[in-house]
C-alpha cells in the first residue's frame, strides 16, 4: 500500500468518526433536553415553617423546567433566593422522570432585640426579616444589624449557643444576655439563669446544666454556673434573696445539698465566692446530697 493510499484511509477514518461523534454529540442534546426525560415528579425535603408552601411552589416550578439528564441547581437555587430561611439546595434525579429536592435550612434559633424591635437571625449570623421572631429567646443588642448578617462578636456567640441547646430546653429558654462577671447567661423560663462563661465546650456545659437541673438538690437555686462544666454548681444569688425578702444581716447563709467545696453563696453579682457561706445568699452543689450549714 503506497503512502499515498495509507493517508487517504486515515482521513476517511477521522472523517467517519468526527461524523459519528457529532452524530452521537447531537443525539445526546437532543435526549438530554427532550420530553422523554423531562421532570415530571417532584419530591421536596426538609422545609418547613411559614414560608414551605410557597418555597415547595417555587422550586416545583422551577424543576418542571428541567430534565432528569440536565438539572440546573443555579435555576433552583434563584427560586428560592426571596425566601433567608433556605441555606441552600441539593438535588438528584430518578431517571426518567423523577427529581427530589432537600431543601437546607437557615432556621431561627434568636431574637435580637434593640429599641423596641427585634429580628430573628440564625446560628451562623444570617438575619431572616421575613421570620416572626415571637416565640425566639431574646438576644438584647446596642442596635440592630442593619444588612443580612450578625457581625456584633457577643451575639453571635449567643446565636451558637442557643444552636447547641437540647431540644428539649429550648423552648423553655426565654433570653441570652452577657456580663463582665459571668460570660454568656442563659435565662430559663420560671426558673434559674445558666451562667456559661464563654461560647466554648458548649455540648458539655449543656450537659452539665441538664444533669444539674434534674438533680434535686438544685430547687430553689437561682443560678446554675457550668463555666467549668466539670465542677457545676447551682446557688441562690444576693438579688434573688433580696427580691424574696430573704436577706438578713447576720451570718445565717447555709449550702442546700452539696459539698462546701464545690459551691457558697452569691457575691453582690451572683458570682459565687469559694470556700464560704456569707450572708447575702446560699450555695446548692451537684456534688453531693447532704446539707451543710
Amino acid at each position: 500500500m503506497t503512502v499515498k493510499r495509507r493517508l487517504s484511509v486515515r482521513l476517511r477514518v477521522a472523517v467517519a468518526v468526527v461524523a459519528l461523534a457529532a452524530v452521537l454529540g447531537g443525539g445526546w442534546v437532543w435526549l438530554r433536553d427532550s420530553p422523554l426525560v423531562a421532570v415530571r415528579r417532584v419530591t421536596i425535603v426538609g422545609v418547613a415553617g411559614a414560608d414551605a408552601g410557597q418555597i415547595r411552589s417555587a422550586l416545583t416550578l422551577a424543576a418542571r423546567n428541567m430534565t432528569t439528564l440536565d438539572v440546573r441547581l443555579g435555576q433552583l437555587r434563584t427560586a428560592v433566593a426571596p425566601y433567608p430561611v433556605v441555606k441552600d439546595v441539593r438535588a438528584s434525579t430518578q431517571f426518567p422522570h423523577g427529581m427530589r429536592i432537600q431543601v437546607i435550612e437557615q432556621l431561627p434559633v434568636g431574637a435580637l432585640e434593640a429599641g423596641g424591635r427585634s429580628v430573628a437571625a440564625s446560628a451562623d449570623g444570617i438575619v431572616l426579616h421575613d421570620v416572626d421572631p415571637a416565640l425566639l429567646p431574646a438576644i438584647p443588642v446596642h442596635t440592630l444589624p442593619g444588612g443580612s448578617q450578625v457581625t456584633d462578636p457577643t451575639a453571635l456567640s449567643a446565636l451558637a449557643l442557643l444552636a447547641s441547646t437540647p431540644s428539649r430546653l429550648l423552648p423553655r429558654i426565654s433570653q441570652v444576655t452577657s456580663n463582665y462577671y459571668h460570660g454568656l447567661v442563659v435565662q430559663l423560663r420560671s426558673g434559674p439563669a445558666i451562667y456559661f462563661g464563654d461560647a466554648s465546650e458548649e455540648d458539655a456545659k449543656w450537659a452539665a446544666a441538664t444533669q444539674v437541673l434534674a438533680d434535686s438538690s438544685s430547687a430553689g437555686a437561682s443560678y446554675i454556673d457550668v463555666t467549668d462544666p466539670a465542677d457545676p454548681a447551682a446557688g441562690v444569688s444576693a438579688q434573688a434573696v433580696a427580691a424574696a425578702g430573704l436577706a438578713t444581716t447576720g451570718t445565717s447563709g447555709s449550702t442546700l445539698g452539696g459539698s462546701a467545696a464545690s459551691g457558697s453563696t452569691g457575691s453582690s453579682t451572683g458570682a459565687p465566692t469559694s470556700g464560704s457561706t456569707g450572708s447575702s445568699g446560699s450555695s446548692v452543689s451537684s456534688g453531693a446530697a447532704s446539707s451543710g450549714g
